[in-house]
């Protein structure tokens, strides 16, 4: 039974086995093995940024319209100017191609390929 069948089933009271969200969650994309060989218009693709070469990689994804989230953690623990020089760089490219860039959390940030922005509000 299918995850969302399990769900519709709590909700009509026919559920067979009790959903383990946990369980859920850890198996995301496990049954895709191949997800990359999809066709796709667009991806959203996870990059975690070590140093400035990681950079290119990032460009061709916006470039190629795919959405990025960025993990910055690994630079910003371990040299933060350097973190400041590899988001300007980001930032510059993203505004160039018309994209957007926000922060999600902490460490991570949404970059969005042309014609994408991103609704930013202030607490």
């Amino acid at each position: 039974m299918g995850f969302l069948n399990k769900f519709k089933g709590k909700f009509s009271g026919e559920s067979e086995e009790e959903v383990n969200i946990d369980e859920f969650l850890d198996t995301l994309g496990v049954e895709n093995e191949d997800l990359l060989v999809e066709e796709a218009n667009m991806w959203v693709r996870p990059y975690v940024i070590e140093d400035l070469e990681d950079i290119p990689a990032i460009d061709n994804d916006l470039d190629k319209g795919n959405i990025v989230i960025l993990n910055v953690e690994p630079l910003y623990k371990r040299n933060t100017i350097k973190l400041k020089q590899a988001i300007s760089k980001i930032k510059s490219h993203a505004t160039e191609i018309d994209g957007d860039i926000a922060r999600l959390s902490e460490y991570k940030l949404l970059v969005t390929p042309k014609g994408v922005k991103v609704a930013k509000v202030k607490k």
